[in-house]
């Protein structure tokens, strides 16, 4: 398809102005190339958080981004009987989920009231927490993680804000990541606020502050319908923006927004998410039998999004609804 893919090297410099790019090897930085284009697509992803304060050659602490990362974590679980998870946002729960279904006795330990509270609310996430202490998980919400403890070079346990310590032959680390941004240092290219997301920011289809410059994918901050600024870590997100600027690129019909979807697989459940919720928004559940759940995320009195845990039928014919202004009173 006449792609010249080039791995190994890493982008160092963007010239707006010149239409350049910079890039080196890392393992041979003093040698460097410059690349003209005609349009550049910034698709740099996130660069995972590690815990503040821990040595990073602490044996048994892993973060998980990458191919490598996953094949490191799998290799150690064999010889592992605890683990401990810190952070339970969406990675954070299902690799809790899916190191005790591996026979591992597991911990998952967040700061906020509930699992997922940022993402979905503190009434959702009290049901996450249900299903994961149902399952055999210890859920530790509301407290923080103060110290690793390591023996000879390996970490041990984990020690909590309240005094308590986890027994951990590993600790997987999920507290977030940091778009992938360095890279634009002097080049003019505006960056969204911290409190908007970071990452790059752009207007409704891609386009940032700069000509012939587009951004797609965790490092982009696209401003949604309402003008807000809003940076999405899904990746059926990413193919739509990816396609949507495809198409600005090379021409063609132009591509609108679908409705967002994404979904999390937990234990033997299908937990998925259509539309645009937020913490904030209200929340009406509309079925609870004890394990599966359906609920509708409602803001200014209109449908906003649908949340279903085992409930696939019922959240996916919910799509047309918020395909247009639909009041509350017409769903519940």
């Amino acid at each position: 398809h006449g792609i010249e893919l080039r791995l190994g090297e890493r982008v160092t410099a963007i010239a707006p102005d010149d239409k350049t790019v910079t890039i080196e090897r890392p393992d041979d930085p003093a040698h460097s190339e410059t690349l003209r284009y005609d349009t550049l697509v910034l698709a740099t992803g996130l660069a995972p958080r590690a815990f503040p304060g821990a040595d990073p050659d602490l044996a048994g602490v892993h973060l998980l981004r990458t191919y490598d990362d996953a094949v490191a974590l799998r290799g150690e679980i064999d010889a592992a009987q605890t683990a401990v998870v810190i952070g339970a946002g969406f990675i954070g729960c299902e690799v809790a989920a899916s190191l005790l279904t591996r026979g591992l006795s597991v911990s998952l330990v967040e700061p906020a009231q509930t699992p997922l509270a940022a993402a979905l609310g503190t009434q959702i996430g009290a049901l996450v927490a249900r299903l994961h202490n149902d399952n055999g998980i210890d859920v530790h919400a509301g407290v923080a993680v103060s110290e690793l403890i390591a023996d000879a070079g390996k970490v041990r346990a984990v020690k909590l804000s309240d005094g308590t310590e986890l027994a951990a032959d590993i600790v997987v680390v999920g507290i977030g990541s940091t778009p992938v941004t360095d890279y634009l240092d002097g080049s003019g290219i505006a960056l969204a606020a911290r409190e908007d997301g970071g990452g790059i920011a752009c207007d409704t289809t891609g386009h940032t502050s700069a000509a012939d410059v587009f951004a797609i994918g965790d490092v982009a901050n696209w401003l949604d319908d309402s003008g807000k600024p809003k940076r999405v870590e899904h990746w059926n997100h990413t193919v739509e923006q990816a396609s949507i600027v495809a198409h600005q690129i090379v021409g063609g019909d132009a591509v609108t927004a679908s409705v967002p979807y994404f979904w999390s697989d937990q234990f033997d459940l299908k937990i998925q998410v259509l539309g645009s919720p937020r913490a904030d928004d209200d929340l009406h559940i509309a079925s609870d039998d004890g394990k599966k759940f359906l609920a509708y995320y409602s803001r200014d009195g209109y449908l906003t999004a649908v949340i279903g845990a085992g409930k696939v039928g019922a959240v996916m014919k919910t799509r047309p609804k918020l395909q247009t202004r639909t009041p509350i009173s017409e769903v519940i």
